[in-house]
């Protein structure tokens, strides 16, 4: 990265959101942007999270975005790696590797006033940028506990999203600490190998089969040679999910049939009663997300697998000690204990307008303007901000609304003309998360009686969307300018230096061969 490059956009992130982001503005002719990048390669939660059997409990055919359908997926719920070989498609088919600045993580972004820009200092240089996206993601920032004694634990400690391919388990007691998402899929993976398991629940999941199977080579071919199939498979799946979701916002009492399903699916893999009354929620299922699996609950019914249904107290040496008590002496500890995501390390990197940095705005709750920028920010968006979670779909779907918005935000930007910045109106944020709040509250994320990752320190639902993904893509069609302050520079201030290497913009017949091509 050369000193003082300027860029159009600076998009930040190469995982979901920050690829589409750059595929989204090389179709809107926008080429002059770059996407920094903390890692040495792209890939996102999808290039960090490599653990055994990790992998997607979204349907792959929706879980990919629109405009790069895949007819080779192998598996109806696709592998971490298959789903990391398509961002690494991605990447190639659209012409992005040219825009990546890997191994530059971000470590301050300020806004300029004077020059309406954003001085972004990574770790392989300093640049500035008329607008930011931000796509980190929520699953980014590992979130390990502080449990006493952990600092002289003298065996192995990692998280999910920090595996050490370089340790083997075979042999080894483990102990597993989290019921989540990663766990259920950690467990039944590692289980055969190990000489003990260890699985520390505070709250057991709900968990129901997972019907995965491997997609045949004829279904491919009929994928290849008619692509409209491909999008009817989605339409499919996207169309299911959408119907559910009345159950999750308004009618959270419909889901006990769900419940009765996962009861019996729990019942068949476990026979013993003790451990079924352990794995038994007491919340309404959906309140926290349902898992996938066929294998999780098989798992934790063989002999060297204990299931202690409290959280994580002490450490003593090689010796784990539950809240309710218990020991337990172990080699390694693995932590599923989830990732920062009403916290955003990122949050604290953002200095906005006054010097005040993102994390002091958001210090009694994240609040944005339609999931995507903030009072103070001006120029600045976030991909996969604040109540844009989904419970039951396909966050791509969610980006793909939200990469409608940047594009018109940059739009609007063109036609304003000059050196110009948007910032979100407080009025106009407090409205809509008024609106979203009201939603909120008939939801069976609230109302289902568990406490989830979803609600931050004060009990605020301030990360999922409540209602279907269609009226998320119209709320985010188009930029409305009554919800913003029109920003000018003062007179007389010096353009931001321009880049060495001027920018091509490629013409719409190369975009169009890179979508046929994908």
């Amino acid at each position: 990265m050369t000193e003082h490059e300027h860029v159009r956009v600076a998009v930040i992130g190469s995982g979901f959101g920050g690829l589409g982001a750059a595929v989204r503005l090389r179709r809107e002719g926008v080429t002059d942007f770059v996407v920094l990048e903390r890692a040495g390669s792209v890939g996102g939660t999808w290039r960090d999270n490599s653990y055994p059997g990790c992998a997607c409990d979204v349907p792959s055919h929706l879980y990919s975005f629109s405009f790069a359908p895949n007819p080779d997926w192998p598996r109806t719920f696709s592998g971490q790696d298959h789903i990391r070989a398509y961002l690494e498609h991605v990447a190639d088919v659209f012409g992005l590797r040219p825009h990546l600045r890997l191994d530059s993580e971000v470590k301050l972004m300020t806004w300029d006033a004077q020059r309406l820009c954003w001085v972004i200092e990574t770790s392989s240089g300093t640049l500035s940028a008329d607008v930011v996206v931000s796509a980190t993601g929520p699953l980014s920032d590992p979130k390990v506990p502080d449990v006493p004694g952990l600092d002289t634990f003298p065996g192995k400690v990692f998280h999910s999203a920090r595996w050490d391919h370089d340790y083997d388990l075979r042999g080894k007691r483990v102990a597993m600490v989290g019921t989540g998402a990663s766990a259920i899929q950690i467990v039944p993976a590692i289980q055969p190998e190990v000489a003990r398991l260890t699985l520390f629940q505070r709250t057991p999941p709900w968990v129901m089969p997972r019907m995965d199977r491997a997609v045949s080579g004829a279904e491919r071919l009929l994928h290849r040679a008619l692509p409209a199939t491909t999008k009817l498979r989605r339409g499919l799946l996207w169309g299911i999910r959408e119907l559910q979701v009345q159950a999750f916002t308004k009618y959270p009492d419909a889901l006990g049939v769900v419940e009765q399903l996962a009861r019996r699916n729990m019942a068949r893999a476990v026979k013993d009663p003790a451990l079924r009354a352990k794995l038994t929620p007491d919340y309404r299922i959906g309140c926290k997300r349902i898992l996938l699996s066929s294998t999780y609950y098989p798992a934790l019914a063989k002999p060297n697998v204990d299931v202690v249904a409290s959280g994580l107290r002490e450490i003593r040496g090689s010796t784990v000690v539950a809240a309710d008590g218990s020991e337990a002496e172990v080699d390694a500890i693995v932590f599923g204990t989830g990732f920062h995501v009403t916290d955003m390390p990122i949050a604290e990197r953002v200095v906005g307008a006054g010097g005040r940095t993102l994390a002091e705005a958001w210090s009694s709750g994240m609040k944005s303007l339609r999931g995507a920028t903030a009072t103070g920010f001006p120029n600045w968006m976030t991909i996969i901000g604040p109540n844009t979670g989904l419970g039951n779909s396909s966050m791509i779907l969610m980006i793909e609304s939200q990469l409608n918005y940047m594009a018109d935000y940059l739009r609007q930007l063109d036609v304003l003309g000059g050196r110009a910045a948007l910032d979100a109106r407080p009025g106009a944020v407090d409205a809509w998360n008024d609106r979203v709040q009201k939603r909120m509250e008939r939801t069976v994320w609230s109302t289902g009686g568990c406490t989830s990752w979803y609600l931050d320190e004060n009990g605020v639902n301030t990360t999922v969307w409540p209602g279907t993904t269609t009226e998320f893509r119209g709320a985010t069609r188009r930029v409305d300018l009554a919800e913003y302050d029109l920003i000018r520079r003062p007179a007389r201030e010096p353009e931001p230096e321009p880049s060495p290497v001027p920018a091509v913009r490629s013409g719409r017949r190369t975009e169009e061969k890179a979508e046929a091509d994908a």
